[in-house]
């Protein structure tokens, strides 16, 4: 009996389609020069936790069950009086995906949880850093069906880091859209 291998919607659909149409788009010579994800990297400030470190671990539990895999504390590295910070405070929660979990999640983040914004009309494409990478900024925790409302202490945003090996910005709107990012329309 043969061996199944599991594989990610995602990832099948970049071997099979995003190279060849990406190669055309910008006249690639070889499928290695075409654009990957590398990772992407979720981050969530929680400025209320200098007073109140169950704020962390909540945040810290609701990103692991958010991305599939186990999120760490963020610290702070100096000193700020005028916010009561202190060095070596918890002030934060990340994880980076890298391989099927970040298809995954990718896969979760434009099926389901985008479109359960509210008033959602497409994502802004403002958030380009020059060098291919891009950053979406999530309101609202809840957005995600994983999460149970009923169990949320307190109502947290997020940052959606997506690390792309595209040289430019142009390259890398392409690789996302054509993962099904759904990007805002240009007004004419």
């Amino acid at each position: 009996m043969a061996k199944t291998t599991y594989q990610p919607r995602l990832k099948g659909k970049y071997l099979n389609e995003i190279v060849s149409t990406l190669q055309k788009q910008f006249l690639y010579t070889s499928s290695m020069q075409v654009p990957k994800l590398q990772k992407i990297c979720i981050n969530q400030g929680i400025g209320d936790a200098v007073s109140d470190k169950k704020l962390i671990e909540s945040a810290i539990k609701e990103m692991t069950t958010i991305s599939g895999q186990k999120a760490v504390a963020t610290y702070s590295t100096k000193d700020i009086s005028n916010f009561k910070l202190r060095k070596g405070v918890a002030i934060g929660a990340r994880v980076t995906l890298r391989g099927d979990k970040m298809y995954e999640f990718l896969d979760r983040l434009i099926a389901s949880a985008l479109p359960r914004i509210r008033d959602f009309k497409g994502v802004n494409d403002k958030g380009f850093d020059g060098r291919g990478n891009y950053t979406l900024g999530v309101t609202e925790q809840i957005i995600f069906p994983e999460i149970d409302i009923d169990k949320v202490s307190k109502i947290a945003g997020m940052d959606i880091t997506f690390v792309t090996t595209a040289p430019t910005d142009k390259e890398a709107h392409a690789l996302l859209t054509e993962f099904g990012i759904p990007f805002k329309k240009k007004q004419s």
